[in-house]
């Protein structure tokens, strides 16, 4: 994985893998998905139906790149973001370029140069981390193991949002970039032993047709919905 990465271009097409042109697609997608927890749920009459569930101080973007997710989508909501990523020139060319305005704004407030395994959240600090095409560089038990700590690492109500190619069965391995495509039956079994909950879960639509199914998932801790009852 660090060999592939490291030889792509710190750009928004090298992080899209060659596929620049669906980042608009891509980030108005995940907004429409996450925004009725922070805004409410609107009905008829565009009536609020849901409450607002969480805050827009604080989210976590991992997997971040440069930072495309941070500034096209998680900073047009939320007042500050940490980015995490693994590769080092991605998360220098977010902090020096490509996120320099918004750093000096203060809205960023880490670049975590940093591998999900050992990635370890502030306890009670996020109202949402976001994952976005970087779970499959992690084994099972390390992506239970992490989504645990990421538990730990949420506000009272706040959530983890999950964005991820998904196989129509089984494993995907795939030998160029040393990742593997999950199904949906096996994501849904990591959040359950992982004592996480899906409040949402949607497919992200207008993406080229020979991609993997893209899915967002929304996630609350289980333990902390036992706390409520």
């Amino acid at each position: 994985m660090t060999q592939y990465w490291s030889e792509k271009p710190a750009t928004i097409d090298g992080v899209l893998g060659g596929y620049g042109e669906i980042d608009e697609i891509d980030v108005e997608g995940s907004r429409l998905f996450i925004s009725e927890y922070i805004y409410g749920k609107k009905g008829a009459r565009n009536r609020i139906i849901s409450s607002p569930r969480i805050s827009d101080e604080y989210a976590c973007d991992c997997g971040a790149g440069i930072g495309r997710v941070t500034k096209h989508f998680l900073l047009r909501i939320f007042k500050k973001v940490d980015l995490v990523e693994y590769t080092p020139k991605f998360i220098k060319q977010a902090e020096n370029d490509f996120l320099k305005k918004e750093k000096e704004e203060g809205r960023i407030g880490e670049f975590i140069c940093s591998g999900l395994q050992e990635f370890m959240p502030k306890e009670g600090k996020y109202d949402l981390i976001w994952c976005q095409w970087v779970l499959g560089h992690l084994k099972d038990d390390d992506l239970i193991k992490f989504f645990e700590r990421c538990k730990k690492g949420l506000k009272p109500k706040g959530l983890i949002g999950v964005k991820e190619n998904v196989s129509v069965i089984g494993y995907q391995f795939d030998e160029t970039d040393s990742s593997v495509t999950r199904s949906d039956e096996i994501y849904k079994k990591i959040f359950q032993k992982s004592g996480l909950k899906i409040v949402k879960e949607e497919i992200q639509h207008g993406m080229p047709e020979e991609l993997f199914e893209v899915k967002m998932y929304a996630l609350e801790n289980v333990d902390n919905q036992n706390q409520e009852k």
